[in-house]
């Protein structure tokens, strides 16, 4: 068992953290006693779908939280489910290639919580660090990880959690050495090409780069040169299909994106990366959807943009959109962004926002794009 620690950014909370192959009821006990923490149980998506493990909340889940599926004990090993070798036996079955959906109860005592795939590079939380060590380990990809609070209730911070680290002989690390662990030695995207692109804002280089979990490609627009540890004009921008493509007058995510065109045209350097949310099927339905409902009265301006959102559920998944700006060359961002901006976990991947910098609104962007020739009937 050891102590994780993740960004000061986030949630700045350590938890205790093992392998479930490892566990006894000596270490549930441990972690309750000692950490007053949830006990929950991190699971690859392979281990969630071998076990049917729903996910808890299927509509309205907050994408910036854990991802619970449904609560489970085990049938015959346990009683209650709630006792430390209830939960230790039911924890322990999750790693059992032996084990059928119809062993557990639901709902139980023991919480799963669905890792993102490619770990860490992809989220930064406690439940990706559980997954990525036991792998690192050569065990099954099941954690177990429980929050640390002090006797007054309150989370325990770095100075208390090395202080119990010391206490009870315990490693103590940082999310963050385990994301530049996985940095140095493995990597979620690699740029498959790159290519002049002018545009009617100026001459851009286009590079291409694919995600080598899911094959997805993102594109990076940049502009110029700049040298090692230089702030560099940036705009994150994830793609929304009806905005980007229509310029849906009830999104503002197509003239934003021009517009950040515009500026690292003007300041003659920066990057616009535009990352792929793959809208098909059933998601641009859905958006569809939405979009007739505000028409049709039943959904305001505001719930319209908060559910089409294209940022919502990226705020702690930076890892591929932070490796490819590193391999760019970029670690410190002047970023193009008018929203607040949320740091949660950045510092983890090497990345640093120095100034935020607001995207203008003006005639210009109008101006210049390509007006229709008079001449053609």
């Amino acid at each position: 068992m050891i102590i994780v620690v993740d960004d000061e950014d986030r949630e700045n909370e350590g938890d205790f953290l093992m392998a479930a192959e490892m566990v006894t009821t000596e270490a549930i006990n441990f972690m309750v006693k000692y950490g007053r923490g949830l006990v929950c149980a991190p699971v690859s998506k392979e281990i969630a779908s071998r076990y049917k493990l729903d996910n808890m909340v299927i509509e309205g889940a907050d994408p910036d939280e854990a991802n619970f599926t449904i609560s489970i004990d085990h049938k015959r090993l346990t009683t209650t489910g709630i006792s430390a070798a209830d939960r230790a036996n039911t924890i322990r079955e999750l790693t059992n290639p032996e084990a059928k959906p119809g062993d557990f109860r639901r709902p139980g005592h023991v919480f799963p919580l669905l890792g993102a795939e490619g770990g860490v590079l992809r989220r930064a939380g406690h439940t990706e660090a559980a997954l990525d060590l036991a792998r690192l380990a050569g065990m099954k990809p099941v954690g177990i990880i429980c929050e640390i609070m002090l006797d007054n209730g309150e989370m325990a911070r770095v100075p208390e959690l090395a202080e119990m680290a010391k206490e009870h002989d315990m490693k103590f690390i940082t999310i963050k050495d385990l994301i530049a662990y996985r940095n140095e030695n493995e990597s979620l995207v690699r740029e498959v090409m790159d290519v002049n692109m002018p545009t009617m804002y100026g001459d851009f280089r286009l590079h291409a780069f694919e995600e080598t979990m899911t094959g997805d490609i993102h594109l990076a627009l940049t502009k110029g040169s700049w040298t090692k540890g230089e702030p560099v004009l940036t705009r994150v921008h994830s793609s929304d299909l009806i905005g980007d493509i229509f310029g849906a007058r009830n999104s503002d995510t197509s003239t934003q994106l021009h517009q950040a065109m515009l500026q690292v045209e003007r300041e003659g350097k920066g990057v616009v990366l535009y990352m792929n949310r793959n809208q098909r099927g059933s998601v641009l339905v859905n958006q569809l959807k939405t979009l007739k409902a505000m028409q049709e009265g039943r959904l305001q301006q505001e719930e319209f943009e908060i559910d089409n959102n294209p940022k919502k559920g990226d705020s702690r998944d930076y890892g591929v959109g932070a490796q490819i700006l590193r391999s760019l060359g970029v670690c410190k961002l002047r970023l193009l962004s008018n929203n607040p901006v949320k740091r949660i976990g950045i510092k983890s991947f090497g990345l640093e926002i120095v100034e935020q910098v607001p995207i203008e609104d003006d005639l210009d962007v109008l101006t210049h794009r390509r007006q229709p020739d008079s001449t053609v009937k």
